[in-house]
C-alpha cells in the first residue's frame, strides 16, 4: 500500500535528500519569500493609488474571488510535481457547478446535488490519470483532448443556455460569511484555507505526498522499489479532479447561475497559480503555500488593474508576464543546480 511507511530510501521527498537544509531548498523558501515580496509591494503601491483598495469590502472581494482559483490550483500543483499538467480544469469546473445545478434544478437536496458535483470531478480525474497513467497517453494531449469533450458536453447539456433559480441555500456555500465578531470572513476563504492546510499536510507528512515528488524526478527509483506509479498517477490526477470541483461548486454558488461558459478560460489562471507559486515544469518541486500566495497574488493585480482603470484585456498580459518571469526563475534555479 502507498500509504504506508516506505521500504527504502525512495520514499523520502527529494526536498529532503541531503538533509533539510540544503542550499536548494534555502532557496525554494526564497520562491515563496519573493511571491509574498511582490504581493505586499503590489498592495502598497495600490494603497497609495487608490482611496479603497485597503477597505475590507474590497480585501473581502479579491479573497472570495481567488479562492476558487486556488482550491483548483492545489490540485493542479499536485499534478504538475509528477511531471503531469492538466489543461481541462477550465471544463471541469464549469462541468462540476453546472452537475450540482441540474441536481437543484430536479429539486434533489443541496448536499446531493454538492456531491453530485464533486463526484463528477473526481471521475473526471480518474478517467484524465487512467488515460496518463494506465496507457501512458501525454497529458498535454489528453487533457487538450478532456477540455474540449467536458466543454461539449456542457453546451450538450445545456443547449447553450444557463441553469438559474439556484436556492439560496446553495448560493449562499458562495456568497456567505462567517461572523468573527470583529470582521466577517467570506465562507469560500474557508474553504480554500482548510483545504491549504488538508493538501499541505498530505504533499508533506504522508509517504503518498513523499512519493508524489519523487515520481515528477525520478520514476525509475520508484518502479525498482516496486511502487506502482500508475496508481499513484491515477490517484494524483483524481485528487486534482476533486479540488477542481470543490472550485467550480464553489464558484457557481457565487454566481449563483451555471453558465456554459462559466471558467471559460480558467485554465490559464489555475496553471498560473500553481506555476507562480513554486511548482516547476520540469516535475518534483511545488508547496500550497507558494499557490496560495500566487493566487491571492493574481487576484489582487487584477483587482488593481480595475480600481487603476486599466481596460480588462491587459488583465491577461499582466499574467502571462508573470508567468514567463517565474518559468525563466524555474529554469535559472533548474541551470544553477546542474
Amino acid at each position: 500500500m502507498i500509504w504506508d511507511r516506505p521500504r527504502s530510501k525512495v520514499g523520502r521527498s527529494p526536498k529532503a535528500e541531503g538533509g533539510s537544509q540544503t542550499f536548494w531548498k534555502a532557496l525554494g523558501r526564497r520562491h515563496e519569500v519573493a511571491v509574498l515580496g511582490l504581493l505586499m509591494i503590489v498592495s502598497i503601491f495600490l494603497g497609495f493609488q487608490t482611496d479603497n483598495f485597503f477597505t475590507w469590502s474590497n480585501l473581502s472581494n479579491v479573497a472570495r474571488a481567488c479562492s476558487w482559483i486556488a482550491i483548483a490550483a492545489f490540485g493542479e500543483c499536485m499534478v504538475i510535481i509528477i511531471g503531469g499538467i492538466d489543461l481541462s480544469v477550465g471544463a471541469v469546473m464549469g462541468l462540476s457547478g453546472l452537475a450540482s445545478a441540474l441536481c437543484l434544478q430536479a429539486n434533489l437536496p443541496i448536499p446531493v446535488a454538492v456531491l453530485a458535483g464533486l463526484s463528477v470531478g473526481l471521475a473526471v480525474g480518474w478517467i484524465n490519470g487512467s488515460l496518463v497513467g494506465r496507457f501512458g497517453l501525454p497529458p498535454f494531449m489528453v487533457t487538450l483532448g478532456t477540455m474540449s469533450v467536458f466543454r461539449g458536453l456542457i453546451y450538450g447539456l445545456t443547449g447553450g443556455w444557463p441553469v438559474r433559480n439556484l436556492p439560496a441555500a446553495f448560493r449562499a456555500l458562495g456568497q456567505g460569511n462567517v461572523d468573527l465578531r470583529w470582521i466577517y470572513v467570506p465562507l469560500p476563504v474557508v474553504f480554500m484555507l482548510g483545504l491549504a492546510v488538508l493538501i499541505g499536510f498530505l504533499l508533506e507528512k504522508t509517504v503518498f505526498g513523499k512519493y508524489v515528488y519523487v515520481l515528477g524526478v525520478n520514476e525509475r527509483a520508484l518502479r525498482v522499489s516496486e511502487v506502482k506509479v500508475s496508481r499513484i498517477r491515477v490517484m494524483v490526477y483524481a485528487l486534482g479532479g476533486l479540488m477542481t470541483a470543490v472550485g467550480g461548486v464553489l464558484m457557481t454558488a457565487r454566481l449563483g447561475v451555471a453558465a456554459p461558459t462559466a471558467a471559460a478560460g480558467y485554465e490559464l489562471d489555475v496553471i498560473a497559480a500553481a506555476v507562480i507559486g513554486g511548482a516547476s515544469l520540469f516535475g518534483g518541486e511545488g508547496n500550497v503555500a507558494g499557490v496560495l500566495l500566487a493566487a491571492v497574488l493574481m487576484q489582487v493585480l487584477r483587482n488593481g488593474l480595475v480600481l487603476l482603470g486599466v481596460p480588462s484585456y491587459w488583465q491577461t498580459m499582466a499574467i502571462g508576464v508573470m508567468i514567463l518571469a517565474f518559468i525563466a526563475l524555474d529554469h535559472w534555479r533548474r541551470h544553477r543546480r546542474i
